[in-house]
């Protein structure tokens, strides 16, 4: 492991001009994922600039939508009142995440700019229609989340950009959403993992979004069972062609931690499994 310079600079305009200054630096959010790329070789930084002194990136607030800082940790997120009832699927997800000494350092940010394909705060973003907002000392630009990630590792931020803020709409009364996780043991990254969101009118399916994690090249949203489900009744045929379309449409892969087959029907059994459960609540 080579030498590095480590900053830790007090506003998010000071981290902005120093990356600029010194080539090769890198911004750091927690480092739970960022040390052991750097211990094991993978990347070698001339410098770190740590964003965890600096006020404006972190904390929740919501004035109709939710802002949510991106050096938030998980279990801020987790210890939050209101967002249990405003998006209890995204703390759901949270209280999935790795364990307690871990989540009181990882930040939402981190886990979404890591981009591995099996983050466990992006499945519930992606079915809430999050956006995240970036900045640079050009200035700052939103987008949707969908197309923050764009392969194993890799996100759209250019090198000089901030991921500052995650963005969530005010919550629909007759959302219900859930959150599903398949790992081989507690704690475990995710083997597969699915989130569903509808908002029902009777028994018709008004609105719908699915995600699944760790079965693609970056969590996506499974947008032709949604396409399926939405201005129609959801029978047990359709549950059945729904299941069928998930595990169709993902591209895993096999690893260590289990097979491409495998993945696929965990996909869907996840999937049908998750709109059962909402049409219960």
């Amino acid at each position: 492991m080579g030498r590095y310079n480590y900053y830790k600079p007090l506003s998010l305009d000071d981290a902005l001009a120093l990356h600029d200054k010194i080539p090769g630096a890198l911004f750091i959010a927690g480092g739970t994922d960022v040390m052991v790329k750097i211990v094991n070789g993978d990347i070698e930084p001339s410098a770190l600039i740590s964003l965890r002194s600096i006020p404006e990136l972190s904390g929740i607030k919501e004035n109709g939508s939710t802002r949510i800082g991106s050096m938030t940790t998980i279990s801020e997120l987790i210890e939050h009142p209101k967002l249990h009832k405003r998006y209890p699927v995204l703390i759901e997800a949270a209280r999935r995440h790795s364990g307690p000494q871990i989540r009181n350092v990882a930040t939402i940010g981190g886990n979404l700019c890591n981009c591995s394909p099996c983050a466990d705060t992006a499945t519930p973003l992606l079915v809430l229609d999050a956006k995240v907002r970036l900045r640079s000392i050009e200035g700052s630009r939103e987008i949707p989340i969908e197309e923050f990630f764009k392969g194993p590792g890799e996100t759209c931020l250019s090198s000089s950009e901030i991921l500052t803020d995650i963005l969530l709409d005010p919550p629909q009364r007759e959302a219900r959403a859930v959150f599903m996780k398949k790992g081989r043991v507690h704690m475990d990254l995710a083997t597969a993992s699915v989130a569903v969101l509808l908002e029902m009118e009777k028994n018709t399916c008004r609105r719908a979004r699915l995600a699944a994690g760790s079965v693609a090249p970056v969590p996506l949203r499974l947008s032709q069972v949604e396409e399926l489900l939405e201005g129609n009744i959801i029978s047990s045929e359709l549950l059945d062609r729904a299941r069928e379309i998930s595990s169709e449409t993902v591209s895993p892969i096999t690893d260590i931690r289990a097979t491409e087959e495998y993945r696929r029907r965990i996909v869907g059994i996840y999937v049908r499994r998750g709109i059962e459960r909402l049409l219960k609540k």
